[in-house]
């Protein structure tokens, strides 16, 4: 007969795992990573769960989804040590972390609105002052540039990178969209089409998945904060 976590019963590393298809081995590891508070022993060295360990194995998944696995493991270490100070901290910086996010991707849009036509830029410029006006280092350009995501042209008496306004707009959208988390192969294709098409209409579909992607994102930190609130109220008390 399958044991229910909620029974007030001992409960067998097995009874943790089946509930989120998680192998045994898993819940083993996620106690030794302090995840989840350590487990007492029988006599014969086998480890004994208890309803709190199973509402923080659901509190750390919860959190996973909305903080990333390095996060919700170190907000559930602190909590487990008793400092829970510190875990709050944790959420908080995550929640900071996605409204950045958010202006981010308010950025981008506006930067698209003004990509078409290519607003005039002051003459052309250098990789150093670009580099310096983005806030990276000249070698982030040069790897953009072998990715095929900017294309400068070269002085023929110095053979220095010019980058013209064109240039500078793919820069911009790069850099933006690096903010956003996109992988430099997911830019080069939407750098493509804009080059081809002659404007940013490729980039509608992605803008539609980024603001589907941080809306998960944050409904996923509600959906964690709750769990975690559950185990805070019924966490075995820390021995100091």
């Amino acid at each position: 007969m399958r044991r229910n976590p909620q029974d007030g019963r001992r409960l067998r590393p097995v009874d943790l795992a089946r509930e989120h298809g998680l192998s045994t081995q898993a819940v083993r590891n996620y106690e030794d990573a302090g995840i989840l508070p350590a487990a007492e022993r029988t006599p014969h060295g086998y480890r004994t769960y208890t309803p709190p360990h199973a509402q923080a194995l659901r509190a750390f998944l919860a959190l996973v989804a909305g903080h990333g696995h390095q996060t919700a493991t170190s907000i559930m270490q602190a909590v487990n040590r008793g400092d829970t100070g510190q875990a709050l901290r944790l959420i908080d910086e995550s929640h900071v972390q996605l409204r950045d996010d958010r202006r981010t991707l308010q950025a981008v849009e506006v930067a698209l609105r003004d990509l078409d036509p290519i607003r005039p830029e002051r003459g052309d410029t250098f990789v150093g002052p670009l580099a310096g006006r983005l806030g990276v280092r000249p070698a982030t350009l040069r790897k953009w540039e072998r990715a095929g995501l900017v294309q400068p042209r070269r002085d023929p008496q110095t053979g220095y990178r010019v980058y013209g306004a064109a240039d500078v707009r793919d820069a911009l959208l790069v850099h933006q969209l690096r903010r956003g988390g996109y992988l430099l192969e997911q830019i080069a294709p939407l750098i493509a089409q804009i080059r081809s098409a002659g404007g940013v209409a490729p980039l509608e579909s992605t803008l539609h998945d980024w603001h589907a992607r941080l809306a998960a994102r944050g409904r996923a930190m509600l959906t964690g904060a709750a769990a975690l609130d559950a185990y805070l109220d019924c966490r075995p008390a820390v021995r100091r």
